[in-house]
Order: structure tokens, then C-alpha cells, then sequence
């Protein structure tokens, strides 16, 4: 997988914006301003950092050695990915879904409501 056909599946999320974060060369993806996917190289490998429970993280890290921390993010909640690893892509998008699920979460009720209409 490569980082520009993940930004195509993030982008074809309801209310999905993308935004750069210059310092991190990163493009962030976000819904009604929550980020829920952040798009970048690692070690000049494609990745992506994602949002999940803590015990999905852990599990995750325990079991893939190309899932890790995230470098600039809350290191209990994001893990980065590398998109080019063992992981099986159906696997990253459902870990992309979960992100934005809880990026959903997040949101007043109305917000979530004009999204789905």
C-alpha cells in the first residue's frame, strides 16, 4: 500500500478534511476537525498513525514489528504504522475505520448527524 492510495481511502470518509503539518511533513486527516489519520514517511518508509484503545495498541505492538509508537502523538492512544510492513492491508483499513469511529465518537451528536445524512 502506499500512502497516496491510503489518502484516497481516508479522503472518501464523510466530512474527511485534509490539513499539512509542515513540521512533521505530514498530511493529517481530520473530521469536523478531530484527526483521525496522519499520513507521513518514517525512516523514508510510508506510514500512518491511527487512533485505538490502549489494549488495541498494546496487542498490536506485541504482535507486529511494524506497528509502533507514534513520535508526536499520545503514545497510549496512536500507533504508527508502516504501510509497506507485514501488516495486510485489509488490516490497515480496518485499524483506519476504528479511527475514524473514534474521531466520530468525539463529536456532539448534530455534527454526527448532518455526516451521515
Amino acid at each position: 500500500m502506499t500512502n497516496s492510495e491510503l489518502l484516497q481511502y481516508c479522503m472518501n470518509k464523510p466530512g474527511a478534511e485534509q490539513t499539512v503539518h509542515s513540521d512533521w511533513k505530514a498530511t493529517q486527516i481530520k473530521v469536523a476537525d478531530v484527526m483521525y489519520a496522519m499520513v507521513h514517511d518514517v525512516e523514508t518508509r510510508p506510514a500512518v498513525s491511527l487512533k485505538a484503545s490502549p489494549e488495541l495498541t498494546d496487542l498490536l505492538r506485541d504482535s507486529h514489528k511494524d506497528v509502533f509508537p507514534s513520535a508526536h502523538l499520545n503514545k497510549a492512544h496512536w500507533s504508527t504504522v508502516y504501510l509497506d510492513g507485514t501488516l495486510p492491508d485489509s488490516q490497515i483499513y480496518y485499524l483506519v475505520d476504528a479511527s475514524y469511529q473514534q474521531a466520530l465518537s468525539l463529536l456532539p451528536q448534530g455534527t454526527r448527524q448532518q455526516l451521515s445524512d
